[in-house]
């Protein structure tokens, strides 16, 4: 059974910068598709970005140019920086995977619906 592990967030003033990982464990073979998701109070659920095992990467509308994401397909572990937070990427975040071949993004009719393994999440908060 694949089970997704995130660290990294925690609080920080606006501007600021954080970085996230995710590790993934219990499964032997590759994964073909990561990505971070978020979801702020009272919001949906919003892709973040995702990024497939042969390294190409899809961001979601409202951080391109912030975020930067990458893998260690090695590792079964994903990161991802963000930077010049602001108030509106308070959210908990979550790492999700799926095994499928196919498209791998966060712009799917329903945000996050294409992916089968889901992290607890991990909370990012950004005061101004």
């Amino acid at each position: 059974q694949l089970v997704l592990m995130e660290s990294g967030g925690g609080s920080v003033q606006s501007g600021g910068s954080l970085n996230l990982s995710c590790v993934a464990s219990g499964y032997p073979y590759g994964i073909e598709c990561m990505g971070w998701f978020r979801q702020a109070p009272g919001k949906e659920r919003e892709g973040v970005a995702a990024i497939a095992r042969d390294g190409r990467i899809d961001y979601g509308d409202s951080v391109e140019g912030r975020l930067s994401v990458s893998r260690d397909n090695a590792k079964k572990t994903m990161y991802m920086q963000m930077n010049n937070l602001n108030s509106e990427d308070t959210a908990v975040y979550y790492c999700a995977a799926d095994l499928r071949l196919g498209p791998c993004t966060v712009h799917a009719r329903i945000p996050g619906s294409d992916f089968k393994y889901w992290g607890q999440g991990t909370q990012v908060t950004v005061s101004s």
